[in-house]
């Protein structure tokens, strides 16, 4: 199972490792490694995310996550994305950006620098939306009883969760990002419009999304209740088939075939959109570890690579989870995950005026991650020790 669904991490990583030794040496060797740890330190919690959204697909859709889905993000978001940034920011043509970040290399990490207030308001807006969405959203299992519990009230206020980004946004606009230390001056109104831009591209792709998963729920519950009608049906004429064997003295017996619908995963363009959502996820993600990989190298190539590794091990660590049903299992995983994007959010929106170490974004979200997994074993041996202790009470009245 393990080598299966990593299995292709694994040969890149080989691959990738020996490209990076044979182009750049033991020094562009090392390089890519110490990248591709960055990055899956930065987004494990982007696995259990995408895990969590993942297994409401069909087979099919998983394995264009891994497919498609892994050269937009390597290709996309850590080699393209950040050259198109240049070209728009430095108003460039896509073939000058290129041309800059190939021949002059400090002068594009500069570009790409600058432009930090704009990604980081993009990315921060849209990753606080997730959190927002799930924390507001009433719930049976909650991990902070205490602080979801009265959140989930206030979530039923139509649109709180837009008003709350909003006024994130405007308190990140005229205070951070006032007099900014990537590129200087005030970047007010760049945030603002990008934030706006993240918020709307959120509203768009999920409304979207969970408009076609909605619609495909409805259709599923129409086949199973018109399943249910044409069985009662069977089960009635069975009745009369064997109500009739028996005063004819035949001894027959019928079986009814369950034919009714299950739910192997969405498809269509239910999937389309989802995948869609996946993708803008993952690029919001990975936000961080593209301007953080500055601070190890400014070659694209070195970067793309280093950070392409790390993004194949995330995609496979969200299918082993689906697989594995992991976050069935351990439900507070996604409570986790959530309270880590909400984490990475603010920091996004911090880093626009101030340094903060990725080392440190990282920890934050494994420490929520890693509490959250622990608090789930505590709750899983709650449950068996009180399911034991109900068998042993049921034994000992059997046998008084």
């Amino acid at each position: 199972m393990l080598l299966k669904t990593f299995g292709w991490s694994f040969a890149i990583t080989v691959i990738g490792l020996a490209l990076a030794g044979v182009l750049w040496g033991w020094k562009g060797l090392a390089i890519v490694g110490i990248l591709s740890i960055l990055e899956i330190s930065l987004s494990f919690d982007n696995a259990v995310i995408n895990a969590g959204i993942l297994r409401k697909m069909n087979a099919f859709w998983q394995k264009i996550f891994l497919t498609v889905g892994i050269l937009i993000a390597v290709f996309g978001m850590r080699l393209v994305f950040p050259v198109i940034i240049v070209a728009i920011t430095a108003k460039l043509s896509p073939v000058e950006a290129v041309d800059l970040a190939i021949n002059d290399k400090d002068k594009y990490e500069h570009l790409v620098t600058a432009a930090h207030p704009a990604i980081a308001a993009f990315g921060g807006i849209f990753l606080l939306m997730i959190f927002l969405d799930f924390i507001f959203e009433d719930r049976d299992i909650r991990w902070l009883g205490w602080l979801e519990k009265p959140l989930a009230k206030l979530g039923r206020l139509d649109t709180f969760s837009v008003v709350v980004a909003l006024v994130v946004l405007l308190i990140s606009a005229t205070t951070v990002a006032t007099d900014v230390a990537h590129g200087g001056g005030d970047k007010s109104s760049t945030v603002l419009l990008a934030g706006v831009a993240g918020l709307v591209t959120y509203l768009i792709v999920g409304g979207i999304s969970s408009y076609f998963e909605d619609k495909l729920e409805e259709e599923e519950e129409d086949e199973d209740e018109a399943d249910e009608a044409k069985g009662a049906d069977e089960d009635g004429e069975e009745t009369k088939s064997a109500a009739n064997a028996q005063l004819n003295g035949s001894g027959g017996s019928g079986g009814r075939g369950s034919s009714g619908a299950s739910v192997a995963g969405l498809a269509g363009k239910a999937a389309f959109f989802l995948f869609l959502y996946l993708e803008v996820i993952d690029a919001s993600f990975s936000f961080d570890g593209v301007i953080g990989a500055f601070a190890v190298t400014n070659d694209i190539f070195e970067m793309a690579l280093g950070l392409g590794i790390g993004a194949m091990y995330i995609r496979s660590l969200t299918v082993y989870l689906v697989r594995r049903g992991t976050l069935d299992d351990y439900v507070y995983l996604e409570h986790g995950a959530h309270y880590a994007i909400g984490a990475l959010a603010v920091i996004l929106l911090v880093t626009i005026k101030y340094e903060i170490n990725e080392v440190i974004t990282g920890l934050v979200g494994v420490v929520l991650i890693a509490a959250s997994y622990w608090s789930s074993v505590v709750r899983n041996r709650r449950m068996t020790a009180a399911g034991e202790g109900s068998e042993t009470k049921t034994e000992v009245t059997s046998g008084v």
